[in-house]
């Protein structure tokens, strides 16, 4: 079974999406990939498995938690 999923971050400005994107691009993988569209982060995940496609959207949430602590300064 194959599963995905996809996150829309929004941002107040264009600037913020592209470094928060930046900073996760570090962890992009196969297993998924990150792109900006505005102020808009878009991320799509991809696995083999429900408990797999948790684990990539846990430790990927988890980066982008620290990249908005850096914003926020």
């Amino acid at each position: 079974m194959h599963v995905q999923c996809r996150l829309e971050l929004v941002y107040d400005s264009a600037r913020n999406a592209k470094v928060v994107a930046r900073s996760l691009k570090v962890d992009d993988e196969t297993y998924i990939t990150t792109r900006v569209r505005g102020r808009t982060v878009v991320a799509e995940a991809k696995a083999e498995s429900f408990r797999s496609l948790l684990h990539t959207l846990e430790d990927y949430l988890a980066c982008v938690a620290v990249a908005e602590k850096l914003l926020r300064g």
